[in-house]
C-alpha cells in the first residue's frame, strides 16, 4: 500500500496538471511588496508613492517625520531641524490629502509606521478616505501602534504607559467595529532587534507585549467572546530578520507555533483564521555597513530569504531597506533596486510552487524547539513581574537590550563576530555606486520653512470656532474615558493640527521619560579597557576630579543605541557620565554641561538633523561661557557635513564605520587631556 501511494504521488508530481504546474497545488500568491518611504513634503512623497506603485509595488509603507510621530507641529521648538528628515511631515488634513492624492484608498493596502500618534494619523487617513467616498469597511492596512516597544527601542512615545495603552486599545476597538479589514496594530519586534535583542528576546518581548495589549482589551469589558476573537484575528506582527539565516527562519517558525499556543491556551481562540500569525517584515538595518556598502545588497537578499523560504512561516508583506541606508536617505533608484529583488524572487524563481521545504528537518525542528523553550521561560519571567508594562517601568527589558547590544558590539570589536569589510577583508576598491553628485538623497534646507508657511496658511484659512469645539470634544473624550477615535476624526475634519491634537492629550495624560537602561555603575572587568582606564585616571588626577562626560541626544531622534553604548563604555572606562535619555533640547544639554561641570560633551543624532542641532548647541555653550568644552558628534553624517561641523567648532565626528568603541574612548580622553593643558599650565 505504501509503495502504491508513493508511486501515485510520483506520477502526480510528473504529470502536468490543469494549471501547467505538473499537478502540484496552485502557485502561492506573492506577499505584499513594499518600500518604507516618505520624506521632505507630502507632495514629494506622493510623487514617490505613485512612481513606486507604477514599478510594481503592491502596498504602501508610510514613514512619518519625527515631529509627526511625537505629536508636534512643524513649527514647534523641538521640531527644529527635524521636519521632513526621516519621513513625511503631516500637520493636518490638507497634508494627508496631498499625501494620497490620486491614490484610491479603498483599493490600497497602506501600512503606517506610527505609534504614540497612531489614533491621530488613522483619523486623518479615515477623513481622507471619507472624502474619496471610500467605504470604511473596505479599508485595508495597518497602523503599527505598538507603544510598548517605543519605550524600549525607537523612542517615539509621548504619554505614560497607562494612557498610551488606552489609546492603543481605543484604536483596536474602533477598527474592529468600523474598519474590519484593518490591522489596528503591529506587535513590532523589528525595533527590538535593532536595539540589540537576541532571537529569544525578540520572541519573548514581542509576545509579552501582545499579551499585555490583549489582556487590556479583554479586561476593558468592551468585547464579548465573538468580538474578542475578531480582535485577536486582526492583531498582526512586524518583525526583523538578521543575517543568521537558519536561526532567523527558525525564529519565525517558533513565532507561528508560540502564537498559536497563546491564542488557544490563554484566550481560548479556536478559529484557525483568528490564530494565524500574520506578519510583515523589514529585514535588518542594524547590520548594514557604511564600509563597502555594496555588500549590503547580499545581506538584504539573505535576510529576505529567512522570511520567505519557509511557507509555513512566510511573511505576508516584505519591505526591504536600500543598500546605502547607512550612508543617508536612499534615492528612488535605490528603492527600486530593493523592490526588484523581491520581484525576482517571487516571479522568476519557483519558490511559490512548493510547500514548506523545511518540514520534517530534524535540525530545523530542534532549533525551533530550543528557541520556543527559551522564549517561553522569558515570557513567564516577565509575566511573573506583572507583565510587559511592569517590566518596562522597572527598566528590566531595557537593561536586557542594552546588555545584549553591548555583547554584540564587543564581539565585533574583538573579531569574534565577523563583519565583512568592517573587521575582516577591509581593503577595498573604490565604489562607483557611492561617488558623484546626488549619490544619496538629501532634504533641502528650505523644506522646513516651506512646510511651516503651509501650516500657517492652513491655520489662517480654517474655521477657528469649529476647531475650538472639536478640541473641546477631544478633551472631554480623554477626560471621560470615551473612545478617542470619533473625536479625533471630527478634529481631523475640522482642521485641527497634529500639534494641537498632541497638546490636548498631553494636557490630560502628561508626558513620560522612559528608563535609559544604562546602569549607574561601571562593569569591572579586566582586559581591553585597562590602558584607557589608566589614562582616564591620570587625566582625572590632573583635573582634580573624575573626567566628566555629558552624553546628549538633541532633537526628536529616539534611536538611542549609539548613545547608550557610548555611555556604557565611557562609564566602564572610568569616566563620570551624565546620560539623561532622548529628546532633549540643546538648551537642556548645555544646562546639564554647566550643572555637572562637563569636560567634554558628546551629541548623538541619527535623524539627519545634525547640522542645525549641533550648531545650536555650540552657540549656547559659547554664550554660557562653556565654549572651551570640546564637543564630539556621532551619527549618520556625510563627509561634507562632518567637515562643516568641524569648521564650526566640533572636535571630532564619528559615523557607523567607527565601530571600535575602545578607540573612541581613547580619543575622548586625549581630547580632554589636550583641552585641559592651558588650565593645567595656568
Amino acid at each position: 500500500m505504501a509503495d502504491t501511494t508513493t508511486r501515485e504521488a510520483a506520477a502526480r508530481a510528473i504529470a502536468p496538471g490543469p494549471s501547467g504546474n505538473h499537478g502540484r497545488p496552485p502557485r502561492d500568491k506573492p506577499w505584499l511588496f513594499r518600500t518604507y518611504a516618505g520624506h521632505s513634503t507630502a507632495a514629494k512623497s506622493n510623487e514617490l508613492y505613485r512612481s513606486n506603485l507604477a514599478k510594481g509595488q503592491t502596498g504602501l509603507s508610510v514613514a512619518f517625520d519625527l515631529p509627526t510621530q511625537t505629536g508636534y507641529d512643524s513649527d514647534h521648538l523641538l521640531a527644529r531641524g527635524e521636519v521632513g528628515k526621516v519621513g513625511v511631515p503631516i500637520s493636518h488634513l490638507g497634508d494627508m490629502r496631498t499625501l494620497f492624492s490620486e491614490i484610491p484608498l479603498a483599493k490600497m493596502n497602506t501600512s503606517m509606521t506610527i505609534n504614540a500618534t497612531a489614533p491621530w494619523l488613522l483619523a486623518l487617513y479615515i477623513a481622507v478616505a471619507d472624502e474619496q467616498g471610500a467605504d470604511r469597511a473596505a479599508l485595508t492596512g495597518t497602523t503599527q501602534n505598538d507603544i510598548l516597544k517605543e519605550y524600549l527601542s525607537r523612542g517615539t512615545y509621548v504619554f505614560p504607559p497607562a494612557p498610551s495603552m488606552r489609546l492603543t486599545r481605543d484604536v483596536i476597538l474602533f477598527t474592529t467595529r468600523e474598519l474590519p479589514k484593518w490591522n489596528p496594530m503591529n506587535v513590532c519586534s523589528y525595533h527590538l532587534q535593532e536595539a540589540g535583542a537576541t532571537p529569544v528576546q525578540e520572541l519573548a518581548f514581542a509576545l509579552a507585549n501582545a499579551i499585555a495589549i490583549l489582556d487590556g482589551v479583554k479586561a476593558s469589558g468592551e468585547t464579548d467572546a465573538a468580538t474578542f476573537g475578531e480582535v485577536v484575528g486582526r492583531i498582526s506582527f512586524f518583525v526583523n530578520a538578521g543575517l543568521r539565516f537558519v536561526t532567523e527562519m527558525c525564529k519565525m517558525r517558533a513565532f507561528v507555533e508560540l502564537w498559536d499556543e497563546i491564542c488557544t491556551q490563554r484566550y481560548g481562540i479556536t478559529d484557525p483564521k483568528q490564530k494565524l500569525f500574520r506578519y510583515g517584515v523589514q529585514v535588518n538595518s542594524l547590520g548594514l555597513t557604511e564600509q563597502q556598502p555594496e555588500n549590503n545588497v547580499y545581506r538584504i537578499l539573505i535576510e529576505m530569504l529567512a522570511v520567505t523560504l519557509s511557507k509555513n512561516a512566510r511573511a505576508r508583506a516584505v519591505q526591504l531597506p536600500a543598500w546605502n541606508e547607512a550612508l543617508g536617505l536612499p534615492r528612488s533608484f535605490d528603492q527600486q533596486w530593493s523592490l526588484r529583488m523581491q520581484q525576482v524572487l517571487a516571479y522568476e524563481t519557483d519558490l511559490l510552487d512548493y510547500g514548506d521545504i523545511f518540514e520534517g528537518s530534524a535540525e530545523i525542528a530542534a532549533k525551533v524547539a530550543e528557541l520556543k523553550a527559551a522564549a517561553k521561560a522569558e515570557v513567564d519571567a516577565i509575566l511573573a513581574m506583572g507583565g510587559a508594562v511592569a517590566a518596562i517601568e522597572s527598566a528590566y527589558m531595557k537593561r536586557q537590550l542594552v546588555e545584549s547590544n553591548t555583547a554584540r558590539l564587543e564581539a565585533i570589536e574583538r573579531g569574534e563576530q565577523v563583519v565583512v569589510g568592517v573587521n575582516r577583508w577591509t581593503d577595498t576598491e573604490p565604489s562607483p555606486l557611492t561617488t558623484g553628485e546626488g549619490a544619496i538623497l538629501t532634504v533641502a534646507p528650505e523644506v522646513e520653512g516651506e512646510q511651516i508657511a503651509r501650516l500657517n496658511a492652513w491655520r489662517a484659512a480654517r474655521d477657528g470656532t469649529a476647531v475650538a469645539a472639536a478640541l473641546a470634544d477631544l478633551a472631554r473624550a480623554a477626560k471621560e474615558g470615551l473612545n478617542i477615535m470619533p473625536a479625533s476624526i471630527a478634529c481631523a475634519k475640522a482642521g485641527v493640527t497634529t500639534g494641537e491634537w498632541g497638546s490636548a492629550l498631553r494636557a490630560r495624560f502628561g508626558e513620560y521619560r522612559a528608563p535609559t537602561g544604562v546602569a549607574s555603575t561601571a562593569r569591572q572587568q579586566p582586559g581591553d579597557l585597562d590602558e584607557v582606564r589608566a589614562h582616564v585616571q591620570a587625566v582625572s588626577g590632573r583635573l582634580g576630579r573624575r573626567l566628566k562626560f555629558v552624553v546628549g541626544k538633541p532633537g526628536l531622534d529616539g534611536h538611542s543605541n549609539g548613545a547608550e553604548q557610548i555611555a556604557v563604555r565611557a562609564r566602564d572606562a572610568g569616566m563620570d557620565v551624565t546620560y539623561e535619555g532622548i529628546r532633549l533640547t540643546p538648551a537642556e544639554i548645555v544646562e546639564a554641561a554647566a550643572r555637572d561641570g562637563a569636560h567634554v560633551v558628546g551629541l548623538s543624532i541619527l535623524s539627519g538633523s545634525h547640522v542645525p542641532l549641533v550648531c545650536e548647541t555650540l552657540d549656547l555653550l559659547r554664550a554660557t561661557g562653556l565654549g572651551h568644552v570640546p564637543v564630539i558628534v556621532g551619527g549618520i553624517i556625510p563627509p561634507e557635513d562632518a567637515a562643516a561641523l568641524k569648521d564650526y567648532g566640533v572636535t571630532a565626528v564619528y559615523t557607523p564605520k567607527d565601530f571600535e568603541l575602545n578607540r573612541i574612548m581613547a580619543d575622548i580622553v586625549a581630547i580632554v587631556d589636550r583641552a585641559s593643558e592651558p588650565e593645567a599650565v595656568g
